[in-house]
């Protein structure tokens, strides 16, 4: 982590962000992508075009749902904020008026407080830490059989540097925590379609929301969190799956709670404690947290021609999860080769290349892939472990090539 660019002035200078001009749809057939999902519809649009976004996988307009194109990939490990996917519950604001946000500070604090966005950049140091941001149900829609939920590719994550301040300099403006505090809880702006309708919070435990690099973040890429990503404010959890990540933040809340109640803790975002099967019922479940580690090939996409009898370079990204890389290797036709990787100079939690050479090309690569190890010894398996909400897929990614 280091000191962040971005200064106050810079945070609360808009009195207003405006965003959203509510695109529509359109019905005619236009851009389309093949995601190459096994179970069901595979075509994805690539329009419209969102304000502040290149070219996009859209899954759903309202709330946005978008998608990163793998390819985006291929341009290196920190992802630019215009091609980071994007993933919201339900509504929210697309007008927010900088200096009239407030961030309530409450429940098991030693004094309730409303602070203003001058106060939470003031509450302490102004780290920046570079971290994978995934959804945990990135690669879902390539579980077989077909699982339930948003049916992304691959593209649902990316790496960025977050800047910010430390969430328990937040809560020492508050005076800090009660003894028997136990969780830390987050909610943002975005509000639910219908009346009854659960409120999207999330919460921490309390030794997670003390660390050093959990934050409240206002800057993505040293530029203010664009609107589709957040602004003003949201938490960021390097490590954990993106579920945590509040946008738009507006409440914190320390409660006395050893498992937290509410809806998208205690009922969904959570998958089997045990391997299951499809069709099992009334098995115990755990939350979704940490990630597990994942790599890709991104300098070639499956079906791909090679030239036959030349060398050939392979590339890709590989992350630890919640763990440092350990390293990465080729797998596949008999293979494991050691691959090389760039040097890890954005800390733990960042995307880093790697690139392995082949002498030469001898004839088709079938279902060939890279496998990610982290540094506590976590590996990608050969196979999915299966689950009902097709969430931490980290299998071995494979394609094939063809030779000519």
């Amino acid at each position: 982590m280091s000191e962040g660019k971005l200064t106050r002035r810079t945070l609360i200078a808009g009195a207003g962000v405006t965003a959203l001009a509510a695109p529509v749809l359109a019905q005619q057939a236009g851009r389309l992508i093949d995601l190459g999902l096994p179970g069901g519809p595979s075509l994805r649009p690539l329009e419209p075009v969102f304000p502040g976004k290149g070219e996009m996988i859209v899954h759903r307009v309202r709330p946005p749902v978008l998608e990163t194109p793998m390819s985006a990939f291929r341009e290196g490990v920190i992802t630019p904020n215009d091609r980071m996917f994007v993933r919201w519950n339900w509504p929210f604001p697309t007008e927010i008026k900088a200096n009239e946000h407030r961030v309530a500070v409450g429940g098991a604090v030693k004094r309730a407080a409303s602070l203003t966005l001058d106060e939470v950049a003031a509450a302490g140091e102004h780290v920046s830490v570079v971290a994978v941001n995934q959804c945990a149900g990135n690669g879902r829609g390539l579980s077989q059989p077909r699982v339930t939920g948003g049916q992304w590719g691959n593209g649902a994550m990316g790496c960025a540097k977050w800047t910010g301040v430390r969430v328990r300099d937040v809560l020492a403006k508050a005076g800090g925590t009660a003894p028997w505090a136990k969780r830390v809880r987050f909610a943002g702006l975005d509000v639910p379609l219908t009346d009854g309708a659960p409120q999207f919070i999330k919460s921490l435990p309390m030794d997670m929301a003390m660390r050093d690099d959990v934050l409240v973040a206002w800057a993505m890429n040293d530029e203010p969190l664009p609107i589709l990503h957040g602004f003003p404010l949201r938490i960021v959890v390097p490590g954990w799956f993106s579920t945590y990540w509040v946008k738009m933040l507006a409440t914190i809340e320390v409660i006395d709670d050893e498992e937290d109640p509410s809806h998208y803790m205690a009922d969904t975002y959570r998958f089997p404690a045990a391997p299951v099967q499809p069709g099992d019922k009334g098995f115990p479940t755990v939350p979704i947290t940490t990630m597990p580690p994942r790599s890709f090939i991104t300098s070639h996409a499956d079906g791909d021609t090679v030239a036959l009898g030349k060398p050939l370079v392979l590339e890709g990204i590989a992350f630890g999860g919640d763990a440092a890389l350990d390293r990465v290797d080729l797998v596949g036709m008999g293979w494991e080769i050691p691959c090389t990787l760039a040097p890890d100079d954005l800390g733990p939690y960042a995307f880093r290349r790697w690139w392995v050479e082949l002498p030469q090309v001898a004839g088709d690569f079938e279902q060939v892939g890279v496998r990610a190890r982290n540094v506590n010894g976590a590996v990608q398996p050969e196979t999915f472990v299966w689950n009902p909400s097709g969430y931490a897929r980290n299998v071995i990614e494979r394609i094939t090539l063809r030779a000519q």
